[in-house]
């Protein structure tokens, strides 16, 4: 079942770079990155998202990670997506793997599509980007992930 899911994270990456292959900057410079493979999302009115994912240091495999997400408002549907996180700094990457880190609704993501991610930008530390996978959903935010980082090995402490 792990190698499932290490093979459901790297054909997750595979597909980032093949849309947009100048995302393959952000998996180069960045200090590191949590991938997560299969989000689903769905609501009406009160909605939710769950995913889990790998978090790497150095392209080095160092935890888990889970995503929550609630939300209120004008939304409908459901849908299902990959999602990456890059973290900018040392300092960003410590604040993830203590366990306490949020998106706010400051932050942005970016819809992987040919040319975007030349375009990207680090936001308050992180760059954000989505790979819709199906369904229909309207409503697209992250802001409101909460995250849970469960370290593998030395290096994730």
């Amino acid at each position: 079942m792990a190698d499932d899911f290490a093979g459901d994270v790297k054909e997750a990456i595979e597909n980032f770079q093949k849309r947009d292959p100048g995302i393959k900057k952000f998996f180069a410079s960045s200090r590191g990155y949590v991938v997560f493979p299969n989000v689903g999302k769905g609501g009406f009115i009160f909605g939710g998202a769950h995913g889990n994912g790998f978090v790497y240091e150095g392209g080095k495999l160092i935890g888990k990670a889970s995503l929550v997400q609630g939300t209120f408002g004008l939304q409908a549907g459901a849908q299902e997506f990959s999602e990456v996180i890059f973290f900018e700094s040392e300092k960003t990457l410590k604040e993830f793997k203590k366990g306490k880190f949020s998106l706010s609704a400051q932050v942005s993501a970016v819809v992987a599509a040919e040319g975007r991610a030349e375009k990207a930008r680090y936001q308050l530390g992180v760059a954000v980007f989505l790979l819709p996978k199906g369904g229909l959903m309207v409503e697209a935010a992250v802001g409101g992930q909460k995250f849970n980082f469960e370290p593998i090995g030395k290096g994730g402490k």
